[in-house]
């Protein structure tokens, strides 16, 4: 492969990091994801700083938070005496006397991160000519990842129709096996592009009693009707399956903890209007942290926990 040919995103981002921390210095350099007040570290190049990818900090505190809202400057030798960068409170955590920050910013304007470094020394005011520099290699970053980032949209689609072939026949939804396959391709998406992602844990509360009073064609009824209910829910990109036999779950991905409450309470009102006795748990993946199997594995006790919940109420009735 040509030396200035680049795979994907990560690695453009790491050529890039290296590059510019040899050109210009600095201990730390990285490309990192905002997400909220999440500031997810993608990649970096460290040399003392012992910060490396799926470190997560406030994005309050940090000084690109005040560079992309025009209290800085991008390059800042001496950023001690920047009132923007003296008030961040990472300077109270770590110490930084210098800092070079760009934004990297999607196809429509929106801030996906930053290209940024940090140093604990000052530095000479001539590095400030490196500006443009930074500026063309964050730029050209933004490009790359916008092309990754579609690329991930179409393989997220690709995987959709894979699992068209791994379908409960009851329900019509994507079945166990699928399922994990979701899971497996989606992790891989939130650890490239730091994408935050829910995932929700379903369990018919009412399947076996609906099965004593009216039979089998009854609790297929059931089934069927939940299975209307989550397919209602979900975008074009989510993913909805049925786990178990009267169990279901919830892929829902770029989706933080104000969305993934949302969606609990229009998936509740829902189920109600269906009538369909349903108890819900949900699970955000941590960034930088964890994973899509482990949030899985809490949503679940949510889940269960929330039928306990049910169960006592009923029984106090």
């Amino acid at each position: 492969m040509d030396q200035f040919a680049f795979s994907d995103f990560p690695a453009a981002a790491t050529a890039v990091l290296r590059f510019l921390q040899d050109r210009v210095g600095f201990d730390l350099w990285m490309v990192t994801r905002t997400v909220g007040d999440d500031w997810i570290v993608l990649h970096a190049a460290d040399r003392g700083y012992e910060v490396g990818p799926g470190d997560v900090f406030r994005w309050s505190d940090s000084f690109c938070s005040r560079m992309v809202a025009g209290e800085g400057p991008r390059v800042s030798p001496r950023s001690r005496e920047v009132t923007g960068y003296a008030g961040a409170a990472i300077g109270d955590q770590i110490a930084v006397k210098a800092y070079i920050g760009v934004p990297l910013s999607r196809a429509d304007g929106s801030l996906f991160g930053t290209l940024c470094a940090i140093d604990p020394e000052e530095q000479p005011e001539s590095i400030v000519a490196e500006q443009p520099l930074v500026e063309l290699l964050g730029r050209l970053l933004s490009t790359v990842l916008e092309r990754d980032l579609d690329a991930a949209t179409i393989g997220r689609r690709a995987e959709q129709f894979e699992a068209l072939a791994m379908v409960d026949e009851l329900t019509g939804l994507p079945n166990r096996r699928a399922w994990e396959g979701a899971l497996a391709g989606e992790e891989e998406r939130c650890r490239r592009f730091g994408h935050p992602a829910a995932v929700v844990s379903i369990d018919l509360d009412g399947l076996k009693r609906t099965n004593d009073t009216g039979g089998h064609e009854a609790g297929d009824a059931l089934l069927r009707r939940a299975a209307t209910v989550l397919r209602s829910a979900v975008r074009a990109h989510d993913t909805a399956a049925r786990t178990g036999g009267d169990e279901f779950a919830l892929l829902v991905a770029e989706c933080g903890v104000r969305e993934a409450a949302h969606l609990v309470s229009r998936l509740t009102r829902a189920f109600s209007q269906a009538d369909v006795e349903a108890s819900v748990g949900i699970a955000v993946r941590p960034p930088g942290a964890g994973g899509l199997q482990e949030a899985w594995h809490a949503a679940d006790a949510a889940m269960y926990a929330r039928k306990a919940r049910r169960k006592v109420l009923a029984a106090r009735r």
